[in-house]
C-alpha cells in the first residue's frame, strides 16, 4: 500500500475526527508522539494500533523522542525516568568502554519501554559534539564532547535500540553541536572550515553510518553551503551526508515547523525533497499545517522507498533474552539513580 514520504503529529491523547479523516486520505509514512499524546500505557497502546488501523500497515512506524534527561516523553508514574545522555561518563569517571556499557543497557531498558506500547522508532542517540559557547539546545543531550567518545557510546546506544526491537534514529547530521541559537526558533550557522568539522562534527557520524535512519540538522554550515540549511540543502546532502559521511540509510528531515526554515510549509517541503531527503518530518499537530506538507509531499518510492523498507526490516530480527528488571536494578546500583 503506498504511502506519503511524512511523519505526522496529532494533537491530543486520541485521534479526532479530522486527524483520522487527514490519515485516511493522506496515508503519511508514520506518526511522532509527544508528551501531549501520552497519558498512560493502556490509552498509549491504543492510539498506536489506532494508526495503524488507519494506514493499513501493521508495521506503520511510531516514532518518539526518548533520550533521557529533558527531552523524553513518556515519564513517571508509569515509565521510568532515565539520566541524560553526558551523566552516564560522569558516572563511570570518564571511562568511555564503561559508560558505553550503561548506555546500551539503558537503551535497551527504554527499547523495552517502548515497544510494549507500540512505538517501534525512537529518535536517538544524538551524536552531535558540544563546544564551549554552544546554545543548550545540544548540551547534556550529547554523550561527551570528544567524537570519539561520542561514537562508542552512540554506537552502544543504537545497539541496545536494536537489540530491544526498536529503530534507532541517529541525529542531528551532520552536526547540531557547534550551534549559538537553538533552530526552534532561529537558523543556526556554522563558520568552522571543513577539515575541522571532518575531525569534529562530522566524525561519529561517519563512525555510524552503518545505521537504518538519521535525522538532519536545520544549520548552515558556511564553508559548504553559505545559504541553505542541511535539511534544504542539496550540496550539503550530496556531498556531505551521503558523500564524505557515506550514509547510505533512510534519512528524515528535522520538524518541518521550526523556525530555523523559511518559507511557507509547501515550500519548505518541496526543498527538503528536491535536497535530497527521504521523508518530511512535521511534528506540532496543526492540521492546516500538515495538510500543506502533505500536499507537497510525494509518495514514497524508488530509492526512498528502499531505504524505508530496508530501515523497517531491522524490526523483523528476533530481540535477545532481556529481563528489565535485573536491568533496572543493575543501572540503579550502577548509576546511583531511581529509574
Amino acid at each position: 500500500m503506498s504511502s506519503k514520504a511524512l511523519i505526522i503529529g496529532c494533537s491530543g491523547v486520541e485521534l479526532s475526527a479530522d486527524e483520522e479523516n487527514f490519515i485516511a486520505r493522506a496515508k503519511p509514512w508514520g506518526l511522532i508522539l509527544f508528551r501531549r499524546n501520552i497519558a498512560d500505557p493502556d490509552q498509549l497502546k491504543a492510539l498506536t494500533a489506532h494508526f495503524r488501523q488507519i494506514v493499513g500497515r501493521a508495521n506503520a512506524p511510531i516514532l518518539i523522542d526518548q533520550e533521557g534527561g529533558r527531552v523524553q516523553r513518556m515519564g513517571p508514574p508509569y515509565w521510568r525516568r532515565y539520566p541524560a545522555a553526558a551523566h552516564y561518563l560522569k558516572v563511570a569517571n570518564g571511562n568511555v568502554a564503561e559508560a558505553a556499557q550503561y548506555v546500551r543497557l539503558a537503551s535497551r531498558l527504554i527499547a523495552h519501554d517502548l515497544k510494549r506500547c507500540g512505538i517501534s522508532v525512537d529518535c536517538m542517540p544524538v551524536l552531535d559534539c558540544p563546544v564551549m559557547g554552544a546554545n543548550d539546545a545540544i548540551g547534556d543531550r550529547a554523550y561527551a564532547s570528544e567524537p570519539e567518545a561520542i561514537a562508542q557510546i552512540g554506537r552502544a546506544a543504537a545497539e541496545g535500540m536494536l537489540e530491544g526491537g526498536v529503530l534507532p534514529v541517529i541525529k542531528h547530521m551532520p552536526g547540531h553541536g557547534r550551534a549559538t541559537v537553538d533552530s526552534h526558533y532561529a537558523l543556526p550557522k556554522v563558520k568552522e572550515p571543513v577539515d575541522i568539522l571532518e575531525k569534529t562534527d562530522f566524525y561519529p557520524f561517519k563512525r555510524l553510518n552503518d545505521l537504518p535512519i538519521a535525522m538532519t540538522g536545520h544549520i548552515v554550515f558556511e564553508a559548504i553551503d553559505p545559504t541553505g540549511p542541511v535539511t534544504t540543502s542539496a550540496k550539503m546532502i550530496r556531498d556531505i551526508i551521503r558523500g564524505s559521511i557515506g550514509f547510505e540509510g533512510l534519512l528524515l528531515s528535522d520538524d518541518v515547523s521550526m523556525k530555523a526554515l523559511s518559507g511557507d510549509f509547501s515550500a519548505r517541503t518541496h526543498a527538503l525533497f528536491a535536497a535530497g531527503c527521504d521523508i518530511a518530518l512535521h511534528c506540532n499537530g496543526v492540521m492546516e499545517e500538515a495538510e500543506a506538507v502533505a500536499s507537497a509531499a510525494p509518495l514514497l518510492a524508488g530509492r526512498s522507498l528502499e531505504r524505508a523498507e530496508k530501515a523497517l526490516s531491522y524490526l523483523e530480527k528476533p530481540s535477545t533474552a532481556f529481563d528489565p528488571v535485573d536491568a533496572a536494578k543493575i543501572l540503579e546500583a550502577k548509576l546511583a539513580l531511581v529509574i
